[in-house]
């Protein structure tokens, strides 16, 4: 695989998301329909992500969180995110996500209404690699001269990383407007997902001098959980009683 075929991928990277999580999404379904309860439900569905993506994008979270904790100098980083163990800040970054994921699709679970269950996990998958898109951004620098990072870092030019988000946009617009709440919701999940997977890699780009596999996993992860969050907030209305 050559640069350009790679950067190709990338760009097919929130179609093939959108599928990702349409598979969860298709378990959560039926999960409701035979009658297992919401929280084993979003089990079940993180399970699924992680089964159909064989946990790859789980492990680069873990390394990712293993390299930031270490706090040393660039090479000592990678060097902490290449080896095959796992550390505690990966450890406790990977509960914290799986935790929040699982609350998340047993929210959506609890709906049980056919679309949200299908629609809503593909709308936060599809945001995630959306994310992997923007870190592999024109300008964005690998970490290493070779490997998953060196391969794809700044190969997607700046109109096409335009167009994808822009599709994406209209598609989680599209997603929410039929599938619930509302249609603004999917634009809002994409954007929250966004923002925090750039502040990850543009600290990572910071610690490590640039972008690894494992940094793409970990913007796809964190991406994910921002949007899955942002989909099943509740209409914001405060009532808190007055006591003296």
């Amino acid at each position: 695989m050559d640069r350009e075929t790679a950067g190709g991928a990338m760009l097919l990277a929130p179609l093939v998301g959108a599928g990702v999580g349409l598979a969860a999404g298709v378990v959560l379904l039926i999960a409701a329909l035979v009658g297992i309860p919401p929280l084993a439900a979003g089990v079940l569905g993180v399970g699924t992500l992680a089964l159909v993506t064989r946990g790859l994008h789980l492990d680069g979270l873990a390394d990712t969180a293993d390299g930031l904790g270490s706090y040393g100098e660039p090479q000592r980083a990678l060097a902490v995110m290449k080896a095959p163990d796992i550390g505690p800040f990966g450890v406790i970054t990977l509960i914290l996500v799986a935790v929040a994921q699982v609350a998340c699709l047993a929210a959506v679970t609890g709906t049980r209404a056919v679309l949200p269950l299908l629609l809503l996990p593909a709308v936060a998958s599809a945001t995630g690699r959306t994310a992997v898109t923007w870190a592999c951004r024109v300008g964005t620098p690998p970490a290493r001269p070779n490997g998953l990072g060196a391969l794809v870092a700044g190969t997607v030019s700046p109109v096409a990383l335009a167009l994808t988000t822009g599709a994406m946009v209209v598609v989680a617009a599209v997603a929410t407007g039929v599938g619930g709440p509302t249609f603004w919701r999917g634009p809002l999940a994409v954007a929250a997902g966004l923002v925090v997977a750039w502040a990850l890699v543009r600290h990572c780009v910071r610690r490590f001098g640039g972008v690894t596999g494992d940094v793409l996993g970990a913007a796809c992860e964190v991406a994910t959980t921002a949007a899955l969050v942002v989909l099943v907030i509740q209409p914001w209305s405060v009532s808190l009683p007055l006591t003296r």
